[in-house]
């Protein structure tokens, strides 16, 4: 019996060591799964991985890389020893390195942005747009999938030793355990450090995105972003420095002359206007395209308005998407050029009553304020940031009544149409409460992305007459969908414009659109029409959008040249004479410095484009910076914002 029990023990101790892999080809695992996490990712990310990776940025950034690497390890070595058998861990790095890594492509792809800490508070709005995108996998992404199919199947055949009955089995898998983890979270707070990553290399870059993730991959470019989740204070925050700033504002709101001399403050001294700020979905001059014609102009009202109106071209912090970015600086006058790049302030920062346009026309001129978005109230939590900013009311897409839709094919319920919203803003304004002023904020959805042909019916498309050569069929199509959105909008503002000419109350109506997309196939549009350079795709081009101020008591044609978003309150304020913010006075006296700064791209007041800022620009931004960080996060020492509730 005893012989038998031996001879037992025996087999269960050679059965445990055969199924125990050898530990060297479990080490090599270790570290070669890892690179292959990690060069996948890389191959995802840039779509090859050519010899300008391995040289300018793999051998230019290696210590990013190199982090990235032990990074991956540590996640492999925990997952490998608590599973038992190296699948789990194959597929932990596999997924840890390829979905970011492939979110990044399909972002960067749709709206020149990669894959950002604070858009995992967004999800619910890119899963929506995403779901209407006609996004696809591309060849990487595919290759990757395989391979780490296959990583995965062999990762069956390596175990280390298994729990059984003996002890230093489950003390070596403990200890595996403990050895990935801490190497993980030692990376996790090394990514944490600006002191460390600087040390190795990773200096901040945060206003190319795009170019910091080129550099330093992506991995290390998103978990080194999380160090921007807390915005630090300006250097100079103090109530000292801010007394001393309001009292300087003070100053030059007395000595101030109007920068638009030819404006019709002078014929507006002593109203008080409605106001309507109407930002249109996507909305630009299709006809600037290079060698694209159309069977007619689809902005034959916008064309005409320019010759008795001002107008000019805003600068938008946005392309492809994030069109709260763009409501958010000119409903503000806040830039989101200070704050972390990608980051959704009407999510992360207008969690209480904040300074505004229209808090401060209804706390300081009697204003009746209303917000109409014709999606759902939740988008972009507007629901959450409207009240925020001073509005009385917010008319979403519930609210509305059986209104008009187009444009199906990808929104399957279709889009609130640009006449509908017509009707709406006209309704607003003709049932306002009281006999007071109004201020009426619209965001139109009818020019959605994305573009087909489908979207209207063949004899409702704009003819395209003349096209440079090259251009895929779905292209065109995407084309001719966009232009007959545009031609609905350009009816919306004619509509509007002959209704308010009729009022005898005075009326101010800011137009402007929000921000460019992707027409088609990627960027062919743009860059086979010579719009923008091959491969350049944060022209600035591709972020100045057409902006009309229009009002019924005046028709003076006025050049506004571009303008940040952020300066579209103030400049509305300055031409027609209406008593401004103080706060708006750092922008009138920023306009003959720089037009604008966004997104690392500054704006002179000649027209041309430049990276950096000169030392003047720099001390008006700081200026300016100081004003902002004090009204949004800090004690507003500037007594400009909303009294806050205790």
């Amino acid at each position: 019996m005893a012989s038998v029990t031996t001879e037992s023990a025996v087999r269960q101790t050679a059965k445990q060591h055969t199924d125990t892999s050898p530990i060297w080809l479990r080490a090599a695992a270790t570290v070669l799964v890892p690179l292959v996490a990690l060069l996948c990712c890389e191959w995802i990310h840039r779509g090859k991985l050519n010899g300008q990776f391995w040289t300018e940025y793999l051998g230019g950034h290696i210590g990013s890389y190199l982090l990235t690497w032990v990074f991956l390890i540590g996640i492999y070595l925990f997952f490998s020893h608590l599973a038992g058998r190296h699948t789990a861990a194959v597929l932990a790095v596999g997924l840890i390195a390829c979905i970011p890594a492939a979110v990044t492509r399909l972002k960067l792809d749709f709206r020149g942005e990669p894959f950002l800490p604070w858009d995992l508070s967004q999800w619910q709005e890119a899963a929506a747009v995403a779901n209407k995108s006609n996004l696809k996998l591309t060849g990487p992404m595919w290759a990757s999938l395989a391979i780490f199919a296959v990583l995965a199947v062999l990762g069956w055949w390596l175990r280390v030793p298994v729990h059984g009955q003996r002890p230093a089995a489950r003390r070596l898998r403990l200890a595996g355990c403990g050895a990935g983890a801490a190497v993980t979270i030692l990376c996790l707070l090394f990514y944490l450090s600006p002191t460390l990553t600087q040390a190795i290399g990773i200096w901040p870059d945060m206003w190319l995105q795009d170019r910091y993730y080129r550099n330093y991959g992506v991995l290390s470019g998103f978990l080194t972003n999380l160090q921007q989740l807390q915005i630090s204070e300006p250097e100079d925050y103090s109530e000292e420095s801010l007394t001393a700033l309001k009292a300087e504002l003070e100053q030059r709101a007395q000595d101030h002359e109007n920068l638009f001399p030819e404006s019709p403050a002078s014929s507006g001294e002593g109203q008080t206007p409605h106001i309507i700020y109407i930002m249109a979905e996507a909305f630009w001059d299709p006809t600037d395209l290079p060698g694209i014609e159309f069977s007619e102009d689809p902005l034959v009202n916008y064309h005409r308005l320019q010759q008795e109106a001002a107008s000019g071209r805003i600068y938008s912090p946005s392309f492809g998407g994030g069109t709260c970015d763009v409501e958010f600086e000119a409903l503000t006058g806040f830039s989101v050029e200070p704050l972390p790049m990608g980051c959704k302030p009407f999510q992360q920062h207008v969690t209480h009553p904040m300074f505004s346009l229209p808090w401060y026309l209804s706390d300081t001129k009697g204003y009746e304020t209303v917000a109409v978005h014709c999606y759902w109230a939740k988008y972009w939590s507007r629901d959450r940031a409207y009240p925020n900013l001073g509005f009385d009311d917010y008319i979403s897409l519930e609210d509305f009544d059986n209104p008009e839709k187009k444009r199906s094919a990808y929104w399957t319920s279709g889009l609130v149409s640009d006449d509908a919203m017509a009707d709406e803003i006209i309704a607003q304004f003709e049932e306002r409460g009281g006999d007071g002023p109004l201020f009426l904020h619209a965001v139109t959805m009818e020019a959605h992305s994305t573009y087909t042909a489908r979207n209207f019916p063949e004899e409702e498309l704009l003819e395209l007459t003349a096209a440079p050569s090259g251009l895929s069929s779905e292209t065109v199509g995407a084309l001719r969908d966009f232009a007959t959105a545009m031609k609905d909008t350009d009816a919306m503002l004619g509509r509007l414009t002959d209704y308010f000419s009729q009022v005898d109350e005075p009326v101010i109506l800011v137009f402007w659109g929000d921000h460019y997309n992707l027409i088609g196939s990627g960027y062919e549009l743009y860059e086979k029409t010579g719009f923008i350079e091959k491969g350049d795709y944060q022209s600035p081009a591709l972020r100045t959008t057409p902006l009309l101020i229009w009002s019924n008591y005046q028709s003076e044609a006025i050049d506004l040249g571009v303008i940040g978003s952020y300066m579209v309150s103030p400049v509305m304020m300055e031409l027609y004479g209406l008593e401004q913010p103080l706060f708006y006075q750092l922008h009138l006296s920023e306009l003959p410095i720089m037009r604008s700064r966004s997104r690392g791209v500054t704006v002179n007041p000649d027209g041309s484009y430049a990276e950096e800022m000169t030392e003047a620009q720099q001390a008006a931004f700081d200026d300016r910076w100081l004003a902002q960080y004090d009204l949004m996060f800090g004690e507003d020492y500037l007594g400009l914002g909303p009294a806050q509730e205790e």
